[in-house]
């Protein structure tokens, strides 16, 4: 008999299990088809920092959150609608965030006795009537693996592994996902592997069989593809953007670029990726410590090339006293922070918003640097090119602020025509640009461009531009050794000009204020754009009226911010952190900015900040 299809407009669903279960697998295989079929995504991979984690104990769960949608969609979404868990710690982590009614497919062949022990269940909860409000499905997932892999000549262990890929293909019949892509995935993954390849891919084949056969799945759902702007898409997570970002840059300015990196959570993706790129004159040098890493890339930035570091929180903190020397050599320079909960360690496969203040001040001295933060995974790309831009016209070190959340997460990105990109290409300096009174002509390195303010840039060994830098200060154009306090005053005053400037060269700050007359402004950085904008939906979508603003750059800031501030009654800035974006508008603009804060190393739920939007709204 035909089984029931119904059509859904929107799905969220979170596989969950042991960090050893697969679940990043499955959740980026059913990304990726969903991606295939042409829905609207986005995801949130949400796993512990231990390579091998606790089995069978809460902090050991590794989970994969995907929400995808006929339509446009900003966040992973609020509360899972599914819930996948392979054993009893995966069900207890995650049942709190379910809605009642919502569907659990459990693997009842890890809910033994010991197990549910270990994660503080006395009885069974399959039994004893606790998952009363939802639709359970209980299904022996290993066993049903294990039985279908039967004739392959692999170990039990072996067969037991594939259970996620059995999951999958139920998932993927229960959502009408295409699975060619998947089969062609696991043969390429395991190709010298073949039998543990095919057992894969028949375990995924034995899942979805099991979905058209059962009794316990009477209804299957398709959620039609969204409709998108015209163009060529791909799935793309925000560290992979970001590397194709700086690769970009790199062509656009036709120079080399040169990474140099120390691996660090979450940030280490870019250089595995950057390292594919040697035939888009990329180099790559995985250093020995953060310090050497930035130091490197310094120097090529001194030697002619686009100059990159990449590090989280506590790799920044080693690498201020180089990044205070690129804003003394004036050299252009991208500094590369994935954000991640701190201080110290903290947690490195968590999200935050932390490390906006040590952008701004984490060095000796007065050393401005310009910020530039993505405020989705896909814009990582054209936030990476802005950087980029900013670092080579300005002479300048730039930091790049991405977090955990970005780099992890995914979405549908369209491939930008190239005539979209701007040109970045520089002008080295060729020649002499000072005459003398004598009619001599010698190379001053702290001349400047009138507009600009930046120094000339000269590579090593061009004949008759021989010149000396260091982080001793310099004497205003002629670049020599200067301890004469009114030079150290200008030259202090010049950089900051130098930054400060740059807000006549970027877009001025966008609001969206449908209405035109709404009271309250929600302001907000990186990667909080998706649910603050799903928030504002929710809001206005039962009448309310309230502005949106999102800042891309925060050093400077637009140059018509404080017009914008003072245009609402009330400005309420939600962050990832503790009120430092609040911090530097009260500071700098005088406005009673309101804080909303977490810290638990997740990204914001639109239902909650919706909530805060319409109290204040109701303060007005």
């Amino acid at each position: 008999m035909t089984k029931q299809v119904k059509q859904l407009d929107r799905v969220v669903i979170r596989f969950a299990g042991d960090s050893g279960d697969g679940m990043q697998l499955t959740g980026d295989r059913f990304t990726s088809e969903t991606a295939t079929f042409g829905n609207d995504l986005s995801t949130l991979p949400n796993f512990p920092a231990e390579i091998r984690a606790p089995a069978g104990t809460l902090p050991g769960v590794s989970s994969f959150q995907l929400h995808f949608a006929d339509h446009d969609i900003l966040t992973p979404g609020d509360a899972p609608t599914v819930l996948v868990a392979m054993n009893p710690a995966a069900l207890k982590a995650n049942i709190r965030d379910l809605p009642r009614g919502a569907e659990i497919i459990v693997n009842t062949d890890e809910f033994s006795k010991r197990a549910m022990a270990k994660v503080g269940y006395p009885t069974s909860p399959l039994e004893d009537g606790s998952l009363d409000a939802y639709n359970v499905h209980a299904i022996p997932l290993t066993t049903l693996t294990v039985g279908a892999l039967a004739e392959f000549e692999i170990s039990k262990k072996d067969a037991e592994r594939a259970k996620n890929m059995f999951a999958l293909g139920l998932l993927s019949w229960l959502y009408h996902r295409p699975t060619e892509a998947t089969v062609d995935f696991l043969r390429r993954k395991f190709a010298k592997l073949p039998v543990i390849a095919e057992a894969n891919v028949a375990a995924f084949k034995a899942g979805w069989n099991f979905g058209e056969t059962t009794d316990d799945f009477a209804v299957s759902y398709e959620v039609a593809p969204a409709k998108l702007p015209s163009g060529t898409y791909r799935n793309i997570t925000g560290n992979l953007a970001l590397s194709y970002g700086l690769v970009a840059a790199g062509q656009l300015a036709e120079l080399p670029v040169y990474l140099g990196s120390y691996p660090i959570t979450p940030a280490s993706d870019i250089l595995h990726e950057l390292a594919k790129h040697k035939n888009f004159g990329v180099r790559t040098f995985q250093a020995e410590d953060e310090i050497a890493g930035i130091g490197a890339a310094l120097g090529a930035s001194f030697g002619g090339a686009l100059g990159v570091t990449t590090t989280s929180g506590p790799g920044v903190a080693l690498k201020s006293e180089t990044i205070g020397l690129a804003v003394s050599l004036e050299l252009p320079l991208l500094i590369v922070d994935v954000q991640r909960g701190g201080p110290s360690t903290g947690l490195p496969t968590k999200t935050e918003q932390s490390d906006l203040l040590q952008a701004m001040f984490g060095r000796n001295g007065e050393a401005p640097v310009p910020i530039v933060a993505p405020q989705t995974p896909s814009d990582c790309f054209a936030a990476a090119v802005e950087a980029a831009r900013i670092a080579l016209k300005y002479r300048t070190p730039v930091f790049l602020l991405s977090d955990g959340y970005l780099a992890n997460g995914s979405e549908p990105w369209r491939l930008p025509e190239t005539s979209e990109l701007p040109d970045l290409r520089v002008a080295f300096a060729t020649e002499p640009n000072q005459e003398n009174a004598d009619g001599t002509k010698e190379f001053w390195p702290y001349k400047r461009d009138p507009e600009t303010l930046a120094r000339p840039w000269a590579v090593p060994g061009t004949p008759g531009l021989e010149h000396r830098i260091g982080g001793i200060e310099k004497a205003d154009g002629i670049g020599s050794i200067s301890y004469d306090p009114a030079n150290h005053d200008l030259m202090v005053r010049t950089r900051q000009a130098k930054v400060d400037g740059i807000a006549k060269d970027i877009d001025p700050l966008w609001v969206d204020d449908a209405t035109g007359d709404a009271k309250v402004l929600v302001i907000g950085w990186g990667s909080t754009y998706g649910p603050i904008a799903a928030a504002v939906r929710r809001v206005r979508a039962a009448g309310g009226k309230v502005a949106q603003a999102h800042l891309r750059h925060l050093n400077p800031f637009p140059a018509n911010t404080a017009e914008v501030l003072r245009s609402y009654d009330k400005v309420i800035v939600p962050e990832m952190n503790l009120g430092q974006l609040a911090l530097l508008l009260r500071g700098r603009f005088l406005v009673d900015a309101m804080s909303y804060n977490q810290v638990r190393g997740l990204p914001f739920k639109s239902e909650e900040l919706a909530h805060v939007i319409r109290e204040v709204i109701e303060s007005v």
